[in-house]
């Protein structure tokens, strides 16, 4: 038998077994797809549209192209990436995952990147932003602003070795297949590259802003019915009783880092939906702070299969290959684990055992850092449906205008 055969037969195997657990546990799958629903329709629509809309905008517009003539001389000898990759690091930074993912797609549809550099792009541009980390991460599951800094901190430290260790990869492929592009320096030339960028696209104003609101809607649908399906699919998966054989194997390796064995269920809840996995790692009180915040530093970092197979997705449009990111999530999640080690005692401990808050901790992050990120977080809970439910409307609106105007 081939084994493409055998691939066939798994992959069939395995979807009629899906389809089976989900006539089997009706109401336990109804309320895993309710969650992941609510999860996409309060907090992943509304934050990350914004950034969607307006880096198309931005490369309409040229900007990308402005910035990446001024930040060449960082991001090529550095992480040998073209200078648009800082425009990608930053809105990936800024607005999560997988907003790294879509807006390298988008580059390498372009021709602004090639394929080797889009795989090193996208695998230290992929993060989890900042209000998620202290909003619910360290405020929400933790009730502890405190440990935002720490996993923060680990979590874009990681993301910067990443980066540096992935300069590596394709070297080989790209010697034969591509030179490097010149250095462009100067503000002058750089401003030139940006008007010709927005002549060339050519588009107006109001088409743009539209190419951009539906392009945006497009794959935020995409993203919602992955988590969705990885909702319902981690539900099933417990209650059939994969997660506790699972649990055995990653009791093994918990112990040989010298984590206890109780952090097994979340890790793997993790492993396929880092929100729940970080959730239930804060709740397992029977272990110490510290152990409970490694295991979540390590499940930020590698993102879990949900956020993955959204990348995986945004990336078949490409021929950007996935492996080469899968390999880097593997690497940020030690990375970051191994951050918290470090900076425990430095940036947790010794702020605790003084009595003062945000201690050796800059200014414009001491004590309004907690009150910030909880309201602005409480606001994104709060209005977030209405917004979601806006920009549903405006997306029916210009397809359906759109679609009226090419039957006329």
């Amino acid at each position: 038998m081939s084994l493409s055969i055998t691939k066939t037969l798994m992959l069939a195997l395995m979807s009629i077994l899906l389809a089976a657990s989900l006539m089997a546990f009706p109401q336990e799958a109804l309320e895993g797809s309710v969650r992941g629903l609510q999860i996409w329709w309060d907090v992943v629509f509304p934050s990350l549209l914004p950034f969607f809309i307006v880096s198309e905008l931005l490369i309409g517009f040229g900007v990308v192209t402005f910035i990446g003539a001024l930040l060449e001389p960082l991001m090529r000898p550095l992480f040998r990436v073209p200078g648009v990759g800082g425009f990608v690091w930053a809105m990936g930074l800024a607005s999560g995952n997988p907003a790294g993912a879509k807006i390298t797609a988008r580059l390498r549809q372009e021709n602004k990147v090639s394929r080797i550099e889009a795989e090193r792009l996208v695998s230290f541009t992929s993060s989890s932003n900042p209000l998620f980390i202290f909003g619910a991460i360290a405020v929400g599951f933790f009730h502890n602003a405190s440990l935002g800094i720490v996993l923060a901190t680990a979590h874009y430290f990681g993301n910067i070795i990443v980066g540096l260790i992935m300069r590596f990869h394709g070297r080989g492929e790209e010697a034969s297949s591509s030179s490097e592009k010149p250095k462009i320096t100067g503000i002058v030339v750089a401003f030139k590259l940006l008007h010709q960028e927005r002549i060339k696209d050519g588009r107006p104003i109001g088409q743009l802003l539209g190419d951009a609101v539906q392009s945006s809607v497009r794959t935020l649908l995409m993203i919602g019915g992955f988590i969705i399906l990885f909702s319902v699919l981690n539900k099933i998966l417990s209650l059939v009783g994969i997660v506790s054989l699972l649990s055995s194997i990653f009791s093994i390796l918990l112990t040989l880092f010298h984590l206890p064995n109780e952090l097994d269920a979340s890790l793997i809840s993790g492993l396929f939906e880092m929100t729940l996995g970080a959730q239930m790692a804060s709740e397992t009180g029977t272990v110490g702070l510290f152990e409970q915040v490694v295991v979540t530093s390590f499940i930020l970092a590698f993102s879990g299969f949900s956020i993955q197979g959204q990348v995986a997705s945004i990336l078949a449009e490409t021929d950007i290959r996935f492996k080469p990111f899968f390999i880097a999530r593997l690497i940020h999640g030690f990375f970051s684990a191994f951050f918290v080690f470090l900076l425990w005692h430095p940036l947790y401990l010794n702020q605790q055992s003084t009595g003062e808050e945000w201690v050796a901790i800059p200014v414009f992050l001491r004590n309004s850092t907690d009150t910030w990120f909880n309201s602005t977080w409480n606001v994104i809970l709060e209005f977030g449906s209405l917004f979601t439910l806006f920009m549903l409307i405006t997306f029916i609106a210009i397809t359906a205008r759109r679609a009226l105007t090419q039957t006329r």
